[in-house]
């Protein structure tokens, strides 16, 4: 049994058929303490999607599922959360952001959070 790694995933929907939406059952499934944060109002499973950024609360994880375009806002919010770890999904891989994360001793993942708990390597 692994420990409970908590997560933040960014850009979460209640669109069942979007990946923000699966990787959050999933994290669930797998027994992770998961925070959905997006942009839309709504529900995945039992947990109400945050609308507000989640300051000074402290993650092991952060998945992301917003293109590097939306990611600009976010960049610096990401970082001073100070995650172990930012798993860049595929289509959000960043090179600024993987730098300034780099910068504050944060591991990045260019991988697939689905892939990752199906695998055992989450």
């Amino acid at each position: 049994m692994q420990l409970s790694k908590r997560t933040l995933v960014v850009g979460a929907t209640p669109k069942m058929d979007r990946y923000g939406f699966k990787a959050t059952q999933l994290l669930q499934d797998y027994d992770h303490e998961v925070i959905p944060y997006g942009i839309k109002k709504g529900t995945i499973g039992t947990l109400e999607i945050q609308n507000q950024w989640p300051e000074k609360e402290l993650f092991d994880t952060i998945t992301l599922y917003i293109n590097p375009k939306l990611q600009e806002q976010y960049n610096q919010k990401i970082t001073d959360l100070n995650p172990k770890r930012i798993i860049f999904n595929p289509g959000t891989e960043n090179e600024k952001l993987v730098r300034m994360a780099q910068k504050k001793g944060i591991q990045t993942l260019n991988a697939c959070t689905l892939v990752l708990l199906r695998t055992n390597q989450y």
